[in-house]
């Protein structure tokens, strides 16, 4: 299993961008988290997680997404999940993530949605 974890983060159109690399576990969904804090503010409305170079996201990871997801949405702001694996697709399906999140094909067109 991949250990290490990657986090990028950029600021763009009123919004917090974040790309991840490698399995989204404890470890690197308290990163998620801790750059989510950091960096929001009154201005970002908001948060779009890259999973790109994301191939797997356990239980503990999918809490720490809550936890944002639950944030984002007491303040009206939205998280988007872009360049998701199929796998990764299926399980925020089975778990319903995607009636309190959004998703799209790219960054681009998560810049755009509302």
């Amino acid at each position: 299993m991949i250990s290490d974890f990657n986090l990028i983060s950029e600021i763009k159109n009123n919004s917090l961008v974040m790309a991840t690399e490698g399995y989204i576990n404890n470890n690197g969904g308290q990163k998620i988290t801790e750059e989510f804090y950091d960096k929001k503010n009154d201005d970002i409305n908001k948060v779009i997680l890259n999973l790109e170079k994301t191939k797997v996201v356990n239980s503990i990871g999918i809490s720490f997404l809550i936890e944002i997801i639950e944030k984002l949405n007491e303040s009206g702001g939205k998280l988007v999940f872009t360049n998701l694996d199929p796998s990764i697709d299926k399980t925020f399906t089975i778990m319903g993530l995607f009636h309190f999140a959004k998703k799209a094909d790219s960054i681009e067109e998560a810049l755009t949605m509302e």
